[in-house]
């Protein structure tokens, strides 16, 4: 007979399945934001849903306040994480560490407004580009001095045709100073052309990014200065799947910096094709072995996740917001029990107040000295009585000797 296992120790099993699982430990996810809250530790919780399912997530606090953009209820998203178990609960989550938006957005609808509107003014036409020079001598590069992007258009400027001459025009390449900054920077390269020395070929490039992190590119500033360069423009911005409008209006667009450097100088003679050749067979058979050492990594990595003192403080995190929201809701259960059981008894005092009985026609009798007449016997001739009705008081004094007979 199979020996019956504690929950936990199901759970436990259910666990290892997620985390052996290396497709799990790194997805994007594409769903419909809903239910949406921020709790007071600074966790998010949230669901993705589509038509046919829906997944529990959650992004921890310093992932939160590392997005400059967060979703609303309802937004498309991209969600980049990894899916775990939370073992209290019994179910499965994914843990988000970066979100981004799907879909065509407000950034979207006015970048696509935007490209109609340049598209409309002429800008884009095929027949205003210029063919970029086979073997240029001198490049001019707008870009961050700082960024990856100009290590990369250097790096392979170097790799292909060393002999070429480079000039930096440096400029801000994100954010709201960048717009007129670069158009700046395009406009002093020109100027360095016509007045100091030619420039054969400009290249404006910065690395990938978020719609967001790529905007200053879509500026009818930058835009308009890229089409109205005499030189002859090569745009490398973001990776290959990213779309600006200086991708447009450039006279040739490639899919990254490192693309653009390829494009604009030629490659090494065939002596330099077989060097590379040679270096392509090493490159190759030191990936495959850094690939074998990555997946041995990877999977030490794993297992040192497993027992890692993070994952407990994870899932402590997560266990003390439920806790809290479980004990918010106690508290408010017992005040509406308290609030109904007052009105009750409220509603009883109300039912047994003698002036409800006045209202309806009754009245009461007392003796001067406020003692209440129950029986004729108590009522002499004489006496003067205080008569208490539902419109206020009045007195009244006995004058029938016989008074004590009406009861009869």
């Amino acid at each position: 007979m199979m020996t019956p296992l504690t929950v936990s120790k199901l759970t436990f099993h259910i666990v290892q399945l997620f985390e052996q699982n290396d497709a799990l430990r790194d997805v994007q996810v594409v769903g419909e934001v809903s239910n949406w809250k921020r709790a007071a530790s600074g966790h998010i919780y949230f669901r993705l849903k589509d038509e046919g399912a829906t997944i529990n997530a959650v992004m921890w606090k310093g992932n939160a306040l590392a997005h400059g953009w967060l979703p609303r209820e309802g937004d498309q998203v991209v969600a980049h994480g990894y899916v775990g178990v939370y073992a209290e609960s019994g179910a499965y989550q994914l843990y988000a560490n970066r979100l981004q938006p799907a879909g065509k957005g407000q950034l979207y609808a006015q970048f696509e407004a935007l490209r109609e509107r340049l598209r409309a003014a002429g800008l884009f036409d095929e027949a205003r580009k210029r063919p970029v020079p086979a073997m240029p001598s001198r490049i001019g590069i707008v870009t961050s001095p700082d960024a990856a992007a100009l290590r990369d258009i250097l790096r392979v400027l170097s790799a292909r045709w060393p002999l070429v001459d480079v000039l930096i025009f440096p400029t801000l390449v994100q954010g709201a100073d960048a717009p007129p900054r670069i158009a700046a920077a395009i406009d002093a390269a020109n100027r360095y052309a016509r007045k100091v020395a030619q420039i054969d070929v400009l290249i404006v490039a910065r690395g990938g990014g978020s719609i967001e992190d790529l905007w200053a590119f879509n500026d009818e500033r930058v835009v308009y200065a890229l089409a109205g360069s005499d030189i002859p423009t090569i745009a490398g911005v973001g990776h290959e799947t990213d779309f600006t409008m200086v991708d447009f209006v450039a006279d040739l667009r490639a899919p990254t910096p490192s693309a653009a450097a390829a494009a604009a100088v030629p490659s090494r003679d065939d002596l330099r094709d077989q060097l590379l050749a040679s270096i392509r067979v090493l490159q190759q058979r030191a990936g495959q072995r850094i690939l074998q050492e990555r997946r041995a990594l990877g999977q030490l990595d794993a297992r040192l996740h497993r027992i890692h003192p993070q994952r407990q403080l994870d899932q402590q995190r997560q266990r003390l917001d439920e806790r809290e929201r479980r004990l918010h809701l106690a508290a408010n259960r017992i005040l509406s029990q308290r609030r109904e059981r007052r009105l009750a008894a409220a509603q009883q005092l109300e039912a047994l107040n003698p002036l409800r009985v006045l209202g309806r026609g009754y009245s009461i009798v007392q003796h001067a000295g406020g003692a209440v007449i129950t029986t004729p016997a108590m009522v002499a001739a004489g006496d003067r009585l205080w008569v208490r009705a539902s419109g206020g008081g009045y007195h009244v004094e006995v004058n029938d000797p016989e008074i004590g007979r009406l009861g009869d």
